[in-house]
């Protein structure tokens, strides 16, 4: 367009071919100086105003390159579609999605019913998708409109979330189960001696209460060892203050777990140096007990079972329960810390145990902020290992 502050150059040769023109053809110069003069300060004044705007890709370039610095760092998957098609993604929508969404259309890029239905609304909204980055996965996907055609979208994992909600339904599932089978045999037992009356054979009788009594204790165990799991659980994050030495709790605990009748097959020996520890003295008898009944239960019966406390070279108090029975599978051992994960139903259930021992063990060790290892070889027996980190002298521990 045409500036009212320049020259206009065309309109003045034109005004002045004509006004020479006019002194050409006979007419005043005097007069033919005014018409050029008048026509020129006409097209200088009747110039429309200067439009001055940056061009639009240069606009939408600066859009662009402030929003990508906004959303870049961001803890969680952001992406910017202009209508549909991602111009940009910051580094965690890259990292969890990957560089070749950038330009790609979101329907394409997603390929989630959820995902296609929600970039087909007008008003944006909020999805949750299942298997977006793994089968298991779960992430909320929120969209909304930012300006006239761009839109910004949200990624949130879910499936921390997801997998605690699974892992607290199938534990009450499992405990249901649990709890059912010994209700069941009781209640069943009980029912066919009261059909029976008096008229029922003494020696069924005294047989039945026996199992009535061994399953009520089979339910008690479980319902105990149930709320010890859930106490240990609640404070596994406050790590314990009082000061105590692992060595007497270790060699008690490890008689208490044998009991009278089979403390002559636990082999304890002790640690060369006190072994002065942060522990809760409960929890920590809880671990030894555990142990050594497991060892007890599930090695070979006429062997022995060795519980060996020392300290190792990286200053951490160790606890080191072995069976020598057939050992364990090398499929199950990953699995073995699992509630009522048992690598022999049958059995586990016929030695009384709850399949809760290892859990619990588990939990009390990462409360402690040790570590537990678990080895085992198929003929040779099984190995369980806990290290636990030591106080090096009274002044640390009253630190």
């Amino acid at each position: 367009m045409t500036d009212r502050h320049s020259i206009p150059w065309p309109a003045v040769a034109l005004a002045l071919a004509t006004g020479i023109g006019m002194v050409t053809a006979g007419g005043g110069f005097l007069l033919s100086v005014i018409v050029v003069f008048v026509w020129i300060c006409s097209f200088w004044l009747m110039a429309p105003p200067p439009v001055s705007a940056p061009p639009p890709s240069d606009s939408m370039q600066l859009t662009r390159t402030g929003m990508r610095d906004l959303i870049e760092h961001s803890g969680m998957p952001l992406l910017l579609m202009d209508v549909s098609r991602i111009i940009i993604a910051n580094a965690e929508a890259r990292e969890v999605l990957g560089r070749h969404i950038i330009g790609q259309d979101a329907r394409v890029a997603f390929r989630h019913p959820a995902a296609v239905d929600l970039m087909a609304r007008k008003t944006g909204g909020t999805v949750t998708i299942q298997g977006l980055t793994g089968p298991r996965s779960v992430w909320q996907m929120t969209r909304q409109p930012v300006g006239g055609r761009y839109w910004l979208v949200e990624l949130i994992n879910r499936t921390a979330e997801a997998d605690i909600s699974r892992a607290h339904t199938d534990f009450v599932a499992n405990a249901s189960h649990e709890l059912r089978t010994p209700l069941a045999s009781i209640i069943g037992y009980i029912e066919t001696l009261s059909d029976e009356g008096e008229s029922a054979d003494p020696k069924m009788v005294a047989k039945f209460h026996n199992t009535v009594l061994r399953e009520a204790r089979r339910l008690q165990t479980l319902v105990n060892d149930l709320m010890s799991l859930s106490r240990v659980e609640a404070e596994k994050h406050e790590a314990p203050s009082e000061r105590l030495y692992l060595g007497p709790l270790a060699q008690q605990a490890a008689r208490d777990g044998a009991g009278p009748n089979r403390l002559e097959r636990v082999i304890y020996t002790p640690s060369e140096t006190p072994l002065l520890i942060r522990g809760d003295r409960q929890q920590l008898e809880q671990l030894v007990r555990n142990l050594v009944d497991n060892a007890l239960k599930y090695g070979a019966q006429d062997e022995n079972v060795t519980v060996d406390l020392f300290l190792d070279s990286s200053n951490m108090a160790v606890l080191k329960v072995q069976d020598r029975g057939e050992g364990i599978a090398p499929e199950h051992l990953p699995h073995l810390t699992r509630r009522f994960y048992r690598t022999d139903p049958g059995r586990s259930r016929m030695a009384g145990g709850t399949g809760l021992g290892l859990a619990i063990v588990k939990h009390i060790v990462e409360r402690h902020r040790g570590r537990l290892d678990i080895t085992s070889k198929r003929g040779e027996g099984t190995t369980v290992t806990v290290r636990i980190p030591r106080i090096s002298d009274e002044s640390e521990a009253l630190s």
